[in-house]
């Protein structure tokens, strides 16, 4: 391999090593919890300015709507001062043309306004739905930060723990004794087989020397008596001396 290749693969590992360390799930999450306040901040102003426009052209909406009235009722004032002989015709008639015109007008705009603001209430709306998304999700990433703390907390713990455990491994101490326990096992039954073997190997004699050591001193002496009784043998007080 070329010293460039090496040099490339060094490279590329301390570069993912680098990413690893810089993707931390919970800096990671505390940041995206900064992102959606951010956007959640920007959308609660483009909500409150949707809002105050969808307002203000409803309210422009109604008083063009009022207007049209108030025009149409000046008219027949007007035609009606004319029909009194308050007013010349020509100028009721013209001013009352004119007024019905203003009618139109206030009419034809207190609909586009009406349309308008209706729009613009959609529109907040679908703003109020989106800033009730962000807020949901707010609230749901912070819960899940909290679980993904103790997690990790946990998570930690846990590691460094099995680390421990490793290194006690890896140093050979448990493979030890072990290894000291399997030896201490086979020593305890070959010194059994060996006592198996003595017992198989003693003599008639040995056996008696035994039965003479472990018996009853008492039956032992009744036994001889017996004995010397078969045999004719004569009771003496004291040791037996030479004939």
């Amino acid at each position: 391999m070329s010293l460039f290749k090496r040099v490339f693969r060094v490279s590329k590992a301390e570069a993912h090593a680098i990413v690893d360390k810089f993707e931390d799930p919970i800096k990671m999450t505390e940041q995206g919890i900064r992102d959606l306040k951010k956007d959640l901040q920007g959308s609660m102003t483009s909500l409150a300015e949707v809002k105050a426009i969808a307002v203000r052209t409803r309210r422009e909406a109604d008083n063009h709507k009022k207007l049209a009235v108030d025009y149409e009722r000046k008219a027949m004032m007007l035609l009606q001062k004319m029909q009194n002989g308050e007013m010349d015709q020509a100028d009721a008639e013209r001013l009352a043309t004119q007024a019905l015109n203003k009618k139109e007008e206030s009419a034809a705009d207190a609909i586009r306004l009406a349309q308008e603001a209706e729009r613009h209430e959609q529109m907040a709306g679908q703003l109020q739905a989106n800033v009730n998304k962000i807020k949901s999700g707010v609230n749901t990433y912070e819960n899940d930060l909290v679980t993904l703390k103790a997690r990790a907390r946990t998570a930690a713990a846990t590691k460094k723990i099995n680390q421990q455990i490793a290194r006690v491994d890896s140093s050979g101490t448990i493979a030890m004794l072990e290894k000291m326990k399997s030896k201490v096992e086979e020593d305890e039954a070959l010194a059994l087989a060996y006592g198996e073997m003595a017992d198989l190997d003693k003599s008639v004699d040995d056996e008696i020397d035994a039965a003479l050591k472990s018996g009853n001193t008492v039956t032992a002496s009744v036994h001889l008596l017996e004995l010397k009784k078969q045999m004719g043998i004569k009771m003496i007080n004291g040791p037996v001396g030479n004939s």
